[in-house]
C-alpha cells in the first residue's frame, strides 16, 4: 500500500473514565498519521479522510479498531532468572525485550509470584475502547 495523504496533528487519547492515556500536546510534538500505508485500521482511517488543516475532530473506536483486542498469547510466564538480578520486578513496571531486527518490544509486568513473573506484551491500550481528540496542524 502507498500513503495517499498524511495528517500532522496533536492528539489526545482518552479512556472511558475520561482520563487521558496519552497526549502529544504534553511533548509539544504532533503525531504524523499516514492514510493508506496499512498502519491504521480502516475505521481509524475513515475518520481522517475528510479532515483538513485547522480541523478539530473527536471520535471513539472500539478496541478492535483502536489498539486491538488483548491477545492471551502475548502474555508470558517467565522465570526470575531471565531478568537482571538487580532489576526491580514489580507489577506495572515496563521491561524491554529484544525483538526481530534489533527492535525493542515493551512488556508490562502483570504479576510477581515468587520466581514466576507474568509479562504482558500486548499494547498497553489493547482491549480498551478509546476516544481520539485530534487537532489537525498540517495536511501533507
Amino acid at each position: 500500500m502507498t500513503v495517499t495523504r498524511s495528517l500532522v496533528c496533536h492528539m489526545n487519547i482518552v479512556l472511558e473514565d475520561g482520563s487521558t492515556a496519552d497526549s502529544t500536546k504534553a511533548s509539544g510534538k504532533p503525531a504524523r498519521l499516514n492514510i493508506g500505508d496499512g498502519t491504521l485500521s480502516p475505521a481509524f482511517e475513515a475518520q481522517l479522510v475528510s479532515l483538513n488543516e485547522g480541523d478539530k475532530h473527536s471520535f471513539t473506536l472500539e478496541a478492535v479498531d483502536a489498539f486491538g483486542e488483548s491477545n492471551p498469547d502475548a502474555i508470558h510466564y517467565m522465570d526470575r532468572t531471565r531478568f537482571p538480578a538487580d532489576m526491580a520486578l514489580e507489577v506495572g513496571v515496563i521491561v524491554s525485550f529484544a525483538g526481530p531486527g534489533g527492535s525493542e518490544i515493551p512488556g508490562i509486568i502483570r504479576e510477581v509470584a515468587g520466581d514466576s513473573i507474568t509479562v504482558d506484551l500486548n499494547h498497553p491500550l489493547a482491549g480498551r475502547k478509546v476516544t481520539f481528540e485530534l487537532d489537525v496542524v498540517k495536511v501533507l
